[in-house]
């Protein structure tokens, strides 16, 4: 039966609480509500007996909730269900598989997510080009065990301007990612460690929100599913394998579970001090899988002009090699690859970390149009310009 304690009004808007069927639960949830429809099932003496509040607050905690604070509503939702004593043994070999090696770490992450909900943490990202690994399981998972706090994007959701739906959660999920432009890694990046987030929704301004959220990427592209730098120490990389057994009734078997595995974090001890902003240290978190997606992040570009200083150093057999942004566009070009001196010179002071000399005289090598001498070290003509100094060393692996 309909009841005035369902509704609220927040700021200037009206609002339902509903309780929404979700599969395996319910869900309590607020809805915007027209006034009228109010007094339409209510009568019209009702508006003045709607519990009303300044506005939203985001104050996360999973142990000391709080739904009203200073008069303002808690825009974090209360967890449907109790911690209470039991095993879990099905959510620990998920986890197991998941986090392997470091499964410890994997606890931690999880602890801080339950404890410190505030703090923040590494972009997790869960990779592999097979199939039936756990990782979407992985995302709904930790959807169970954090409800209506954790929402599971696309990429277009996370990419749209308006993102008051997930402004305020504690977790923003993401499969089959794939976020290919330098923008959303620049936003994801930005995100990760920022304290305040202008929430946008349809048709409204602009307001600053606290924000808590965590990224949980998951993606079948273990090499270029987003843009990182080569010096890029904010993502936790996971490799994920194959499932040894195909559970049918998987995800069920997790949620009964959800309850012994939530008083398992309230109990447990954090083992990882905090080092960083992001409490872990760049070396705890660091795997293979990041190493591979840093490869891959690697511009055709930027690829042909560091195979094209090793054959060249190989074959003048000199420490150094210099060239201006022309001279390798020329070079480049006789492998028929076209770009322009202005992109060249921003990928080698980018990528490579190297600034560009003053004007002045430089010794021009190239293999191309060497005479092929004994001494092909000394096959090289004088040219002047602005140029770029390239070290063999950085280079050049010796044997």
């Amino acid at each position: 039966m309909d009841s005035i304690n369902n509704y609220l009004r927040i700021g200037t808007e009206y609002y339902r609480i509903c309780n929404e069927p979700f599969t395996y639960d319910t869900i309590r949830i607020l809805r915007k509500w027209k006034k009228h429809l109010i007094i339409d099932d209510l009568g019209k003496d009702v508006a003045n007996k709607i519990s009303k509040f300044y506005g939203f607050c985001v104050c996360p905690s999973h142990s000391n909730y709080q739904q009203v604070i200073n008069g303002y509503y808690n825009n974090y939702s209360k967890l449907s269900y109790e911690p209470k004593e039991g095993s879990w043994n099905t959510i620990e070999q998920l986890l197991k598989h998941i986090f392997n090696e470091q499964y410890n770490l994997g606890l931690d992450y999880l602890n801080l997510l339950w404890k410190e909900p505030k703090q923040k943490l590494p972009i997790l990202c869960l990779v592999s080009k097979e199939r039936e690994t756990g990782k979407t399981t992985f995302l709904n998972l930790l959807k169970h065990l954090f409800e209506t706090n954790v929402t599971l994007n696309t990429n277009e959701d996370f990419r749209s301007n308006f993102n008051s739906d997930w402004a305020s959660k504690l977790l923003i999920c993401i499969d089959e990612t794939f976020l290919d432009k330098k923008e959303d890694s620049e936003r994801i990046k930005n995100l990760s460690t920022s304290n305040y987030y202008k929430s946008e929704a349809k048709g409204k301004d602009k307001e600053e929100v606290e924000f808590i959220g965590k990224f949980v990427l998951c993606s079948n592209n273990e090499d270029s599913f987003i843009k990182i730098d080569a010096n890029e120490t904010r993502y936790w990389v996971r490799k994920i394998e194959p499932l040894e057994k195909q559970n049918p009734n998987l995800l069920e078997v997790l949620k009964s579970e959800i309850p012994a595995f939530a008083h398992f974090l309230e109990n447990r001890k954090i083992e990882s001090p905090k080092v960083s902003r992001m409490w872990f240290s760049p070396e705890q978190i660091y795997t293979n899988a990041l190493q591979v997606l840093k490869l891959g992040n690697k511009t055709l570009i930027e690829s042909e002009i560091r195979e094209l200083l090793i054959e060249n150093f190989e074959f003048f057999n000199v420490d150094e090699l210099c060239y201006s942004s022309k001279d390798i566009l020329d070079l480049l070009k006789t492998k028929n690859i076209n770009s322009n001196s202005i992109y060249i010179a921003k990928v080698i002071q980018n990528e490579f970390n190297i600034c560009i000399e003053k004007n002045s005289s430089y010794k021009f090598y190239n293999s191309n149009s060497s005479i092929q001498s004994n001494y092909p070290e000394n096959d090289f003509i004088n040219k002047k310009g602005r140029y770029f100094r390239f070290l063999k060393k950085d280079f050049v692996v010796e044997c």
